[in-house]
């Protein structure tokens, strides 16, 4: 037998994964109830925050702030409405007092200030200009689990009617909380109605409901186990709660992805008249591979997510590397395993039967299955016609493809062009519901409060320096564009702090603007300034410090890896410059919709007038992961005909036939598992999922269909050069789907990952 020049032999794992079924189906089954209970309550260890860079001057500032002057920081807010009486009313202020005396009482809770408190005048920012609502202010102390057990405490007894005044709670906390809350509900409605979806659209892909099984339990094990690894993680860092929701779309989705393509493999060598086992030697060999490199492809755009500070963007590199490798673990070790143990039986309980005509056709074929069927598993589960319609595609594509490229192309760049016109922003309450306590809470401060209550920026001041010298410093800052008042300083020993209320919104223009005119401001004491503006710049600083390392990780790596599976030189590039072109709809519909407001009335959310600044990089990641998952399925089986044939256009041609209807399958699903996810009430989570299904479904639909055959065709054989070099380092390190090269001798017991020269 002649081996293949590349990496090691792995025909020890298909005996690995397959000699005893049982036990690995059975040590699955006890490792998957561990995970159960380690990931079991792993939505109350997590975040919700997670948006400021740790190493920024304003996150420094807010925790010094936090620590000398706890009342400059508050994150309660109680806003007491009097009715139609004046705050000013005797009655009201008494109650007040008696509120704010009771308040400052309880334990965890400092810095407790209201408007009565102040002498008339003083506290203009917590008076509502109506003269009928106030504020009374608090900190509660500690990290966000401690303030959030805090608030469930304390909230009841303060919530509701108090003699002449009514209270409701806001503030930081109390939307941090609640977004919690809201996101634990939304994505257990979300699994509710994603799974029985997809278990239908997976029998009518694959017709038996036993194989249709198969995909769903691989997706239900990769969560389970993602769930146990952000608990291991949030013991030893921040971790998001927001990233549970990737979890569970990257769980079912990709899961469900590479279920796919396994049994589709798998079926379509038993079709062919092979035993189970050597068709799971094939299907590993060949799909499996590719699944494998699927998965690295994945993992890696995740991955870029690192290399940014925000533990928000952080979090969700943690869930989906975890997911996707789990994901793909369990497609080449659970999968292989319970396909020896069914066999040919993986086509039991054909429910499509019910809907068939008898005849002939329907008759078993050497009782291995229907003939419909056996067709359906080489055209990728869309059948005879399914498969020829595919083909039809192609040709046409092909035969005109100067013009499906433009015309692609410029649709895919006009989508994006709202894109261009976007605005950055922070996470608020405006991303809960109308109807949220704190939201409501807010927005009567928005509305009705003069300047921008719980908005204002502060000045940390650190050195020995004379009253006449604060003083000099603040008559400075009030002569600033774009500052509405200041107050202070406030002493203590040698730290002070000024507080500056910015014109306009909180993260407006004018108040980033001044961000910037303050830190530029000369002063005698060593200056910081933070505040909700101050953050927002920070943040979008940092991560425009780092877009192009992320980016560069992932062009660089993917680059590689698509040269390794197909050998040539400008196929990779293809790859990158087409996946970046499929995402500009998302990224158009965006700010289209969640910006500027565009359907909120039927999608249910308030819009806050720009996108919070982390969203963009993350939906990038994940988008463009896995826009490459289907774009390395479709040109592994073009490059695994172009090695058998030498038929360029016949290779892309076939390879489209035989993937194009799984490929559109595997994203319909995902699309539904993401618009799931997309149901959340929380905004960001919302525009997450509807913003990638939008995104996979205008890859697999219109790049996969159209543009990639037609680029291909234009390119020519060219597509396939390589430098001698090149060709020498893929003989030897190269994988492709379509396994060793003819001259190679394979058998189950010796598969190899071989090259494709």
């Amino acid at each position: 037998m002649t081996e293949v020049d590349g990496p090691p032999r792995v025909g020890g794992w298909t005996r690995r994964v397959t000699a005893r079924p049982r036990l690995t189906l059975l040590a699955a089954l006890v490792l998957t109830a561990l995970a159960v209970l380690a990931g079991s309550g792993v939505a109350d260890r997590l975040g919700s925050g997670g948006w400021q860079d740790p190493a920024a001057q304003s996150t420094y500032a807010t925790e010094a702030l936090e620590h000398e002057f706890p009342d400059s920081q508050p994150n309660l807010l109680l806003l007491v409405d009097t009715g139609r009486a004046s705050v000013d009313d005797p009655a009201v202020a008494a109650e007040a007092g008696r509120l704010v005396k009771r308040l400052a009482g309880e334990k965890g809770v400092v810095g407790v200030g209201s408007y009565w408190q102040a002498p008339a005048g003083r506290a203009p920012a917590l008076r509502a200009e109506d003269g009928h609502e106030a504020l009374i202010t608090a900190r509660l102390t500690g990290d966000e689990k401690t303030t959030g057990e805090t608030l469930e405490r304390i909230a009841p007894p303060y919530r509701g009617a108090h003699g002449p005044v009514r209270v409701t709670l806001g503030g930081m906390v109390a939307v941090r909380h609640e977004m919690q809350t809201t996101i634990q509900e939304d994505l257990l409605r979300a699994e509710i109605i994603a799974l029985p979806i997809t278990l239908v659209l997976l029998v009518m892909v694959f017709g038996s409901a036993v194989a249709a099984l198969l995909p769903l339990g691989i997706g239900i094990v990769a969560i389970l186990g993602t769930n146990a690894v952000l608990s291991g993680l949030a013991e030893f860092t921040d971790v998001s709660i927001f990233a549970m929701n990737l979890t569970t779309a990257l769980g079912l989705g990709l899961a469900i992805d590479y279920a796919l393509f396994i049994v589709r493999r798998f079926r379509e060598e038993l079709a062919t008249g092979a035993e189970p086992p050597t068709a799971i030697a094939t299907t590993l060999r060949t799909a499996g591979r590719t699944v494998l490199f699927s998965a690295l492809t994945v993992a890696v755009s995740l991955a870029a997510m690192l290399v940014f500070p925000q533990y928000f963007l952080r979090s969700f590199a943690y869930a989906g590397i975890a997911v996707v490798l789990l994901a793909a673990a369990a497609a080449l070790i659970l999968l292989p395993a319970a396909l020896i143990l069914l066999g040919r039986r993986v086509d039991a309980l054909d429910l499509r039967r019910l809907f068939r005509k008898r005849g002939p056709a329907t008759e078993p074929a050497g009782g291995t299955g229907r003939e419909a069927d056996r067709e359906g598993g080489r055209e990728g589960g869309g059948g005879r016609e399914g498969g020829a319609a595919w083909a039809r595609t192609a040709t046409l594509v092909m035969r005109r493809a100067p013009f499906f490229a433009l015309a692609t192309m410029a649709a895919l760049v006009l989508l994006g062009l709202p894109f261009l016109g976007v605005r950055f922003g922070t996470a608020d309450d405006r991303q809960l519901p109308a109807s949220a306590e704190s939201h409501v809470v807010q927005q009567h401060i928005r509305d009705g409060f003069p300047g921008s209550p719980g908005g204002a920026l502060e000045v940390l001041a650190e050195g020995k320096v004379s009253a006449s010298q604060y003083a000099e410093y603040g008559r400075r800052v009030a002569s600033l564009p774009e500052v509405a008042r200041v107050e202070g300083p406030l002493v203590k020993g040698d730290t002070a702090y000024f507080t500056v209320q910015p014109e306009g919104e909180a993260v407006g223009d004018p108040a980033q603007r001044l961000v910037g005119d303050l830190r530029a401001l000369d002063a005698p004491f060593d200056a910081k300034v933070t505040g909700t503006a101050a953050v927002l710049v920070d943040s979008k600083h940092a991560i425009a410090e780092r877009l192009p390392w992320a980016l560069a990780v992932i062009a660089v790596v993917t680059l590689l890896l698509v040269f390794l599976l197909t050998g040539s030189v400008l196929i990779p590039v293809q790859a990158v410059l087409l996946n970046a072109l499929s995402l500009t709809a998302m990224f158009g519909a965006v700010v289209w919709v969640f910006q500027d407001g565009h359907l909120s009335g039927l999608l249910g959310f308030t819009s806050p007038g720009s996108i919070e600044t982390t969203l963009p990089v993350l939906m990038f990641c994940v988008a463009f992961g896995l826009s490459m998952d289907y774009g390395v399925f479709l040109l592994s089986r073009i490059k695994e005909e172009y090695d058998r044939t030498g038929d360029h256009e016949g290779a892309v041609r076939l390879g489209l036939q035989r993937t194009g209807g799984l490929i559109t399958a595997a994203a319909v699903i995902l699309a539904v598992v993401m618009v799931a996810i997309g149901t959340s009430r929380v905004t960001n989570t919302k525009m997450l999922g509807l913003g990638i299904a939008l995104a996979v479904l205008m890859d697999a639909m219109v790049v996969r269909s159209l543009l990639v055959p037609a680029i291909m065709r234009l390119t020519g054989t060219a597509t396939w050069w390589a430098p001698a070099p090149l060709r020498r380092f893929h003989a030897r390190f190269g994988v492709s789907e379509g396994g060793p090269t003819p001259t190679t001798e394979t058998s189950p017991e010796h598969d190899t990952v071989g090259a494709q020269g």
